[in-house]
């Protein structure tokens, strides 16, 4: 395989209950991982420069995050769609 197949940090993400699309969740999830904050409270990405955070990718991010369908989730409850899948196909 050639060295430049990547993998996503939202691929090992469990969707969290609500998501109704689930690609722009992980999308938006994969920029909200490059784009976290540092110790010293500033954006970890190259594209940003060391902008304090939240960077305005982060903040979009987030927003992506809610428009996939996830604002109005029961984030205390830890069950997701994935787990409820495999339990049905069990």
């Amino acid at each position: 395989m050639p060295d430049t197949i990547r993998n996503r940090s939202s691929l090992d993400a469990d969707l969290p209950r609500g998501v109704t699309d689930p690609l722009l969740w992980r999308a938006a999830y994969d920029v909200a991982v490059a784009h976290r904050p540092d110790e010293a409270g500033r954006c970890e990405s190259l594209l940003c420069d060391g902008q304090a955070a939240p960077c305005d990718a982060l903040t979009a991010a987030h927003r992506a995050m809610e428009l996939a369908g996830d604002r109005h989730a029961d984030r205390a409850e830890p069950g997701t769609r994935r787990r409820e899948q495999r339990r049905r196909a069990a």
